[in-house]
Parts: C-alpha cells; sequence; structure tokens
C-alpha cells in the first residue's frame, strides 16, 4: 500500500519535518527569531525590562512617596535608581537583565547610605544649620511702619505681612528684626 501524499495524517507529519528541519541551527544556537516563532506554545512567558518599564517603575515609586505615603525617602532613591536604570536602556546600552537587576539595587543602596539621612533632616529640619524658625532673623523695611501697623514686605523671596510690635515707628530703608511669626505675619521691632 503506498501512503497518499494528501492525507490528513501525512500532511500533519510532513509539516512537522519541515518545520523542524527548517530552522535547525536556530534552535541549536538559540536564535531568538525561532523561540519567539515557537514561544505561543510555551506555558511561561518572559518578563523583559525594558528600558520604558524602568522610567515608569521609577515614576510610580517617586510618585507613591511625594503624593501618597511617607516613607522617609526610601521610594525617592529607589525611583531615582530605578529612572537611572532606565536612562541607561534608553541611551542604547543593552545590558542582560540581571545586571539591570544589580545596578539597580546597587545605585538604590548607595544613594540611601549617602543622601538619605542628611537629605530627610534638612527636609524635616532637625539637620545642623538648618532653622525652621524665622524669629532673630532680619527684613528690608521699603516704607515707614507706625506703632501697631501692618505692611507688605519681601522676606525669603516671598511676601509677607509684617505687623510692628515696638512702641516706635519703624524707618523706610532700615533693617528690622523678625521677633516672632504668628500665622502668616511677621511680628517686627527696629534693630
Amino acid at each position: 500500500m503506498v501512503p497518499n501524499p494528501n492525507s490528513p495524517t501525512n500532511s500533519i507529519e510532513n509539516s512537522k519535518k519541515n518545520t523542524m528541519s527548517e530552522y535547525p541551527a536556530a534552535a541549536c544556537q538559540g536564535d531568538s527569531s525561532w523561540r519567539s516563532r515557537y514561544s505561543k506554545f510555551s506555558k511561561t512567558k518572559e518578563l523583559k525590562m525594558t528600558w520604558w518599564t524602568w522610567m515608569i517603575l521609577g515614576a510610580v515609586l517617586l510618585g507613591a512617596e511625594l503624593l501618597a505615603i511617607d516613607a522617609q525617602f526610601y521610594l525617592v532613591f529607589l525611583g531615582i535608581s530605578a529612572a537611572l536604570v532606565g536612562l541607561v536602556g534608553l541611551l542604547g546600552l543593552v545590558t542582560p537583565e540581571w545586571v539591570q537587576w544589580v545596578a539597580f539595587s546597587v545605585l538604590a543602596l548607595v544613594f540611601m547610605v549617602t543622601f538619605r539621612r542628611s537629605l530627610y533632616m534638612k527636609i524635616r529640619g532637625s539637620a545642623k544649620g538648618f532653622s525652621s524658625s524665622m524669629a532673630g532673623g532680619s527684613v528690608d523695611v521699603t516704607s515707614n511702619i507706625a506703632p501697631g501697623e501692618t505692611v507688605r514686605l519681601k522676606y525669603r523671596g516671598t511676601e509677607w505681612t509684617a505687623q510692628n510690635v515696638c512702641d516706635k515707628e519703624i524707618a523706610s530703608g532700615t533693617r528690622a528684626k523678625i521677633v516672632n511669626v504668628d500665622g502668616l505675619t511677621l511680628q517686627i521691632s527696629a534693630d
């Protein structure tokens, strides 16, 4: 009996032979194009960390720290590290995924150990050389201020309401000392 080449069982066997013989070198050399053609038959899918995935991860971590979670700046440095790894990928440096994860981890640890404490203390106001109180500072007076009168003055780049709390007038063009801060009002007196 001679097999019929047009029979359904023969066409399946022939297609298997053609498929495997079509890419034998690719199968041995691990060619990703061969693997991608047949990856739909694989049960596991690989998650690739592309440059834009790192950038999104960095943005999510930064946003979470700055907008929602007070993680004491840990997420900020994780976000910066993820963005830097993404930037390396964007610049065209192709690295294996394990190198990206190691770089992310090392950068995050270095940034946290190096910068976290000093930056956190400065923002929270308890670092050396950082005074959160404005009392004791001085401000330039731009107009005459009678005792008890309030005016608008510039201090540290912002306009403030200032009130003369001493018993004598403060002349225009002089400097006044900030005695206290009451809400958004600077209480000043003559130097």
